[in-house]
């Protein structure tokens, strides 16, 4: 059925732009002794990402509300698509190097940040409530699936051709993919010329009922940022990215040079965290949908990201305890599936509250997350010199916690002001 396979291409769009970000923290050795950087250093090229990803949320998130999904992310593709290919001409004499590098890495986090919020759009219009828990599961573990392939891909281009070849087959892969995606794509059900009646009447009857009656309504920044319920999830999702982050940042390095893996081991290694986000992302959804239906919206929703990011805690913490470097890495691992086990709960509640502000609204949402992943870009290592790596895993445990509290909170029966009444 058709929006099922427009869900799983933006489960390859996903993938994909997990590949040119992870990319770097693989080749990050290699880039980092021709360019003399130093892991401190290197944090920040590594948060100058996070932050045009973070900053551009919003925006992007309403760039796809106004122009759809379809246009946004075609472009969203090609751009980042221009910046993985231009990080590989700059060359190690040029001026202000540590600049550059991370110029060309902020602006790749420009183009990346409209991948989810206006994946939120697709699944805000194509995709009836009762079916987005497994919907956005599905988006998530392309995030999984992108960043566990990535290791050892750009570890064995590396090693026969180089980083910089590495970087141009990210580019490439990218590009192809958005190419698919604009033949494939169409912003609503009712434009697409493949889809069945059918399939359009089933969307139709599963969609918010005040959907069509609102979507005249421009949603202001204001109205966000004043619903409650979204800004403790945007806290929530936070301390999520802080402690996703780790993973695809410093996880790599962490085992190779605290855990004493050679770039090989560490290759394979580091792909456990992200295997298990791909199998609990789509897990989790399954499991929220089929709780939603039996128990109602908040066990379905809100209960599962408690659950899912207090085990993280439990997971990330117990991992720093843990001596034998294999056992520790699987530890780890297991607190970034439970971590995904909630992804699909923020982005749910999050198109359920937003209604035709969807895009906005998980865009936020996103920027919070993306905040949180900035901070531990550069704050890990800073924690890492000063009190040891354990620290700074306990500090994103710590944060998971805290994220679980928080949902506590949230009303995903909640609307936007002006929504609830049409």
């Amino acid at each position: 059925m058709m929006r099922w396979l427009m869900i799983f291409w933006i489960f390859v769009i996903s993938a994909t732009a997990y590949l040119d970000r992870v990319n770097i923290s693989i080749a990050a050795r290699s880039i980092a002794t021709e360019f003399h950087i130093d892991n401190v250093h290197l944090g920040w090229i590594f948060s100058s990402f996070v932050l045009g990803y973070a900053l551009f949320q919003a925006p992007a998130g309403m760039l796809a509300d106004r122009i759809g999904p379809r246009r946004a992310l075609t472009l969203g593709v090609v751009w980042w698509g221009v910046f993985t290919a231009l990080l590989t001409v700059i060359s190690p004499s040029v001026t202000a190097l540590l600049a550059v590098v991370m110029g060309m890495r902020f602006l790749l986090g420009v183009g990346e940040a409209v991948v989810y919020p206006a994946s939120n759009c697709v699944v805000a219009s194509w995709v009836p409530s009762a079916e987005r828990g497994i919907a956005n599961g599905f988006i998530f573990a392309g995030v999984g699936c992108g960043a566990g392939v990535t290791p050892p891909l750009i570890a064995y281009v590396m090693s026969h051709h180089g980083w910089r070849a590495a970087f141009w087959v990210s580019a490439g892969i990218g590009l192809a993919v958005g190419a698919v995606w604009w033949v494939i794509a169409r912003d609503k059900p009712e434009q697409h010329p493949w889809i069945s009646v059918e399939e359009r009447e089933i969307i139709a009857q599963g969609l918010p009922r005040d959907s069509e009656k609102t979507k005249a309504r421009p949603t202001s920044w204001s109205i966000i940022f004043r619903n409650r319920d979204i800004m403790a999830v945007t806290l929530s999702y936070f301390a999520y990215g802080y402690a996703a982050y780790i993973f695809f940042s410093w996880f790599f390095i962490y085992l190779s040079e605290v855990r004493g893996f050679n770039l090989r081991q560490g290759s394979y290694y580091t792909m456990l965290p992200f295997l298990a986000m791909a199998v609990a992302s789509p897990l989790g959804g399954w499991i929220s949908d089929r709780v939603m239906k039996r128990r109602g919206k908040w066990p379905g929703r809100c209960g599962v990201a408690i659950a899912g990011m207090g085990l993280a805690a439990l997971f990330i913490g117990m991992g720093t305890l843990v001596e034998n470097a294999q056992l520790a890495s699987i530890v780890l691992a297991g607190g970034a599936g439970a971590l995904y086990l909630s992804q699909s709960s923020f982005w749910s509640v999050s198109a359920d509250i937003g209604g035709v502000a969807a895009g906005s609204v998980s865009g936020v949402m996103n920027m919070g997350g993306q905040f949180g992943a900035a901070l531990t870009a550069s704050l890990t290592p800073a924690i890492a010199n000063h009190f040891g790596w354990n620290a700074s895993f306990l500090v994103a445990a710590a944060l998971c916690g805290c994220g679980a509290v928080l949902w506590m909170t949230v009303n995903p029966e909640s609307k936007l002001k002006g929504q609830d009444s049409a």
